[in-house]
């Protein structure tokens, strides 16, 4: 029995994923969102930090309907279902772009550079996109 336990607690990651690209334009954002949905089906530990133009995914009210794209907000909502609760955005990106924190969705929280420095330390796995 203690073996399987050790096996079980063995296989469940810290994975951090780092978005950086805008959410239109490219599949960048969507390929980041979609590892880490799948990454979290299996139960993995996800972390989840927007920087550069990766925090624009953040904005509230954007719809892809005028370039025939699902709008990748609606998705993002929805990370607490899936068990994503570490969603952060970069307080320097946001300062670089005007981007006040009351315009983004609910649910993420802001983050400082060396505390993504030492989320990215303590990952066993990293994605960045």
């Amino acid at each position: 029995m203690t073996e399987i336990t050790d096996i079980e607690s063995s296989a469940r990651c810290k994975i951090t994923f780092i978005s950086r690209s805008a959410p239109y334009g490219q599949n960048r954002a969507k390929l980041c969102l979609d590892m880490a949905l799948a990454a979290a089906v299996f139960e993995q530990e996800v972390n989840y930090v927007f920087m550069d133009d990766g925090v624009y995914q953040l904005l509230k009210g954007q719809t892809g309907s005028a370039i025939d794209c699902k709008t990748l907000g609606n998705a993002l909502e929805t990370l607490s279902l899936y068990g994503i609760d570490n969603v952060y955005a970069e307080k320097a990106s946001l300062a670089k772009r005007g981007i006040d924190e009351s315009e983004l969705l609910p649910g993420l929280r802001t983050i400082e550079n060396a505390d993504i420095a030492d989320m990215i330390g303590k990952a066993d796995k990293v994605f960045n996109l």
